[in-house]
Parts: structure tokens; C-alpha cells; sequence
């Protein structure tokens, strides 16, 4: 049985950027620890469309396709996870976007892309979350996924790095007016994982160069995220607000 401290039993969350990699991983491990959850994405991928919750673990997951640079389609989410469960509680905005590529060759079109996705679908959904939990007068959790190259950039990466500084500087922000609500706003700034984002550039060679450099010596593995997704989302966080926490191995530290 889960302490008491970290349950999320019977809260609704939604995770979005759901249909693979850690995004379906975080949404997995919410379900199983007892959370019904509505996991979002664009495209179901090698999840299929539920027409109906299905239990995973202790709770319940429904998955819904939704493109989040749409706020139509963002409106149509939300009022489909409280038909089913109820209003939002905990949001864990994961859908995300990455360019690999020279700074002086991004086309336009990539830039913006980059930051709709990353930056200002993440900023709506929140948006939306709060509204809905300051009228129903709910205390909730807003957990934005970063990167820790939001602080330490490398190269070929930085309109990647550049949206997700933006992020965290938006982490802060709500944190500093969502507070007094009782909606808490933080911010999860993880390694490098391999992931359908990141698998290309760690088998040309990087993965290894990485995992020299990692004070732990290895990448990151999706279940290394649970303690601190579920620390955010559940009581044990509750004075946690307007925080960059990364999981790393220490990554961050090596340069």
C-alpha cells in the first residue's frame, strides 16, 4: 500500500505527450498508483484510442488524441476527463518537440513550431487547468517537464534549449500568481533519457560520450522520474511550489 504521503488515489490527472516515452511512462505510473488519468496525444501511436477508461494498476486511464497547439481541441480534453472523472488535479504537461540541427540553418517554420509545442501549448493547458481548479475552489498540481539544457545548452540544440528556458521562467511566473490558490506550478528538468526524441542522436555516438561524463555513469531510465512525479502530484509536495528540480544523475554537473 502507497504512503499515505505520496497518494494520488482517485485524483484526476492529465499528461500529455502520452503515446510514448516517458510521457506514456508518467502516465502509467499515475494510473497504477491510483490516479485516473486522461492521457493525451496527438497521435495514439502504439497506444489505441479507449472509448472507455480502462483500469491500469489501482486507477484508470483514458486515452484521447489531441493536438495542444489547438485550444479548441484542449477544451474538448478537459471537459471530457471531468464528464469522466471529474475536474483536473494534477497536469503534467509532457508534450514537447526537439530540433538537432545548426542554429544559423532553422528555418522560420521550425522555430515556431518548436515554441508552439513546447512553450505555448504548455502555457494553455496550464492556463486551463487553473482556471478550472480556482473555480471549483481545487488545490492542484501543475508539473511542466523541462530539460536541463534549459540551464546548460549544448551545441546544435538551441531553440530547443532556448523553449524550454522559457518554460521554466514560466514555471516561476505561475507558480508566483497560481500560489494563493492553492495551485502549485513546478517543473521536473530531466537528463538525457533515451527516447523516440533523443534515440537518433544517442546511437550516433553521444549516448556514450554522455554516459562517460554522468557522475552515475548511464543514462536516465523512465522509472527514474516516479519519485519525483509522484512528489509533485500528491500531499507530500504541497510547500513545493515554483521549483526546477532536475534528475540527472548528476549530469548537470560534469559540464
Amino acid at each position: 500500500m502507497d504512503n499515505e504521503l505520496f497518494c494520488v488515489t482517485g485524483m484526476t490527472a492529465l499528461v500529455t505527450g502520452a503515446s510514448s516515452g516517458l510521457g506514456r511512462h508518467m502516465a502509467e505510473t499515475l494510473a497504477t498508483h491510483g490516479a485516473n488519468v486522461v492521457a493525451v496525444a496527438r497521435r495514439s501511436g502504439d497506444f489505441f484510442r479507449l472509448a472507455k477508461p480502462q483500469p491500469v494498476g489501482r486507477g484508470r486511464l483514458l486515452l484521447l488524441e489531441c493536438d495542444v497547439t489547438h485550444r479548441d481541441e484542449v477544451l474538448d480534453v478537459f471537459n471530457e476527463a471531468e464528464r469522466e472523472f471529474g475536474t483536473v488535479a494534477v497536469v503534467v504537461n509532457n508534450a514537447g518537440a526537439g530540433h538537432f540541427g545548426r542554429a544559423a540553418e532553422l528555418a522560420m517554420d521550425e522555430w515556431r513550431y518548436l515554441m508552439a509545442v513546447n512553450l505555448d501549448a504548455a502555457f494553455f493547458v496550464a492556463q486551463e487547468a487553473a482556471r478550472r481548479m480556482v473555480k471549483n475552489g481545487l488545490p492542484g498540481s501543475i508539473v511542466n517537464i523541462s530539460s536541463i539544457l534549459a540551464r546548460d545548452p549544448q551545441n546544435g540544440a538551441a531553440a530547443y534549449a532556448v523553449s524550454k528556458a522559457a518554460l521554466d521562467q514560466m514555471t516561476r511566473s505561475l507558480a508566483l500568481e497560481w500560489g494563493r490558490h492553492g495551485v502549485r506550478v513546478n517543473a521536473i528538468a530531466p537528463g538525457w533519457f533515451p527516447t523516440p526524441m533523443t534515440q537518433k542522436q544517442l546511437d550516433l555516438g553521444l549516448g556514450a560520450i554522455l554516459k562517460r561524463k554522468n557522475p552515475m555513469r548511464r543514462l536516465g531510465e523512465a522509472a527514474d522520474l516516479d519519485g519525483v512525479l509522484l512528489l509533485l502530484a500528491s500531499a507530500a509536495g504541497r510547500y513545493i511550489n515554483g521549483a526546477i528540480i532536475p534528475v540527472d544523475g548528476g549530469q548537470s554537473l560534469s559540464g
